[in-house]
């Protein structure tokens, strides 16, 4: 089992050396979800970002997915179109099994699989004899039934993962937290399950403006305390956690602004739950915010949050922030504790409950407890979460007897 971030970890120097390498170049055959820069997810990203850094390296890269474009800059990550998403989901299965058979690296040196049910119906035209790593982004039948799925529907998906996994030979994991669900509740042995945490793209996520000069971007307020978070729109994010915090938190900071991305089937109630808290001038809600500006909005705030109340995996969104120099609070949830600890432990509130966040922002906003500078986020992202670093450490296992 690998590890990383606590006293129980390896460094990605050390990780390495425990694993296979291979100096020469390697072809790896990927079934992802869609196409990242269309669809914007923590998940999509990692893919997208995890495969282009392959190709950096010198791998061949075949990702077969659904809205893929014809064809990538990269003439050596190569793209297999299976399904569009506007498709009925029996018309998508139907077309996965059709149009994978058209790939490219057909007996590729290793299989990296991301979502349980695009791999799913490719299981039977799997060459043999060639490892099949699954990364687990996050448990889909438990999320679906958090989020008031039909019990029948829970029992499919949970089916359809639990089949997907037994044709695997090992898994990756993000953090301890999301190996614990996987070895818990889909009965995966520990031996299987190798921890690797999530990468950011230290290139696209840089302090290269001033905070002043970032809020000039994005036109936010110039003399206010900004809290930022972007996040998906339901109820495991947390954001109406977030707005109750903010009411105790505005009568130690009258002038605190919260700027929310994303889009979700909450927003309605969230901007009702605003209205009833009189939070109406200090809270923006930004929809969608596409990916040139998130850059730009990480280094507008004085600290990112994030309120989730459970199954958060990994949380890139805390990579994203700190190698932008901006720090980031997070909840004791799942796997986010593990990804900010090591840099200042007073990153993670107490408790997800709306008290302790508000608790732990007063302390951070007030000063009462000293928030790490911009320079150290940045040094932590990049010396432990560079994608140059991640890849090669997926690979190794990907491609490990």
């Amino acid at each position: 089992m690998g590890a990383f971030g606590t006293e129980t970890t390896c460094s990605s120097l050390t990780l390495l050396s425990m694993l296979k390498t291979d100096d020469s170049s390697a072809s790896i055959l990927c079934v992802g979800n869609t196409w990242f820069p269309k669809s914007p997810g923590g998940a999509e990203r990692y893919v997208y970002e995890l495969t282009h850094q392959w190709v950096k390296q010198g791998d061949r890269v075949e990702l077969c997915a659904m809205d893929l474009p014809p064809q990538d800059v990269s003439p050596s990550l190569l793209l297999t179109n299976l399904a569009a998403t506007q498709q009925s989901l029996p018309q998508r299965l139907w077309n996965c099994r059709r149009y994978f058979r058209q790939r490219r690296l057909v007996t590729p040196d290793a299989i990296n699989l991301h979502f349980a049910l695009y791999s799913f119906p490719l299981l039977s035209q799997f060459p043999a004899n060639v490892p099949i790593t699954l990364h687990f982004h996050g448990p889909w039948a438990l999320e679906s039934r958090q989020e008031g799925g039909s019990p029948y529907a829970v029992r499919l998906k949970y089916w359809l993962e639990r089949s997907v996994f037994r044709r695997c030979d090992r898994f990756i994991v993000l953090s301890k937290a999301f190996g614990e669900i996987l070895h818990q509740a889909y009965k995966v042995p520990w031996e299987q399950i190798w921890i690797i945490p999530g990468g950011v793209n230290t290139n696209h996520f840089q302090p290269n403006l001033s905070r002043q000069a970032a809020r000039e971007q994005l036109g936010w307020h110039h003399d206010r305390p900004i809290l930022f978070t972007p996040r998906r729109l339901v109820h495991r994010m947390g954001i109406n956690q977030l707005l109750t915090a903010l009411v105790r938190v505005r009568q130690r900071v009258p002038e605190v602004w919260l700027a929310i991305a994303g889009k979700g089937p909450l927003r309605n109630d969230l901007e009702h739950q605003v209205e009833a808290l009189g939070l109406q001038n200090a809270v923006h809600f930004l929809g969608y915010l596409p990916d040139e500006q998130l850059p730009v909005a990480y280094q507008a705030a004085d600290l990112t949050v994030v309120p989730s109340q459970s199954l958060e995996g990994f949380g890139l969104i805390l990579l994203e922030s700190l190698a932008a120099g901006t720090p980031a609070l997070c909840t004791p949830i799942g796997g986010m504790p593990e990804v900010v600890t090591a840099l200042n432990p007073n990153l993670v509130t107490e408790t997800p409950d709306a008290e302790a966040i508000a608790t732990q922002l007063i302390a951070l906003l007030a000063g009462t407890v000293p928030l790490p500078s911009r320079s150290a986020c940045r040094a932590y992202a990049c010396q432990r979460f560079d994608w140059a670093i991640i890849a090669a450490q997926v690979r190794s296992v990907l491609l490990s007897s």
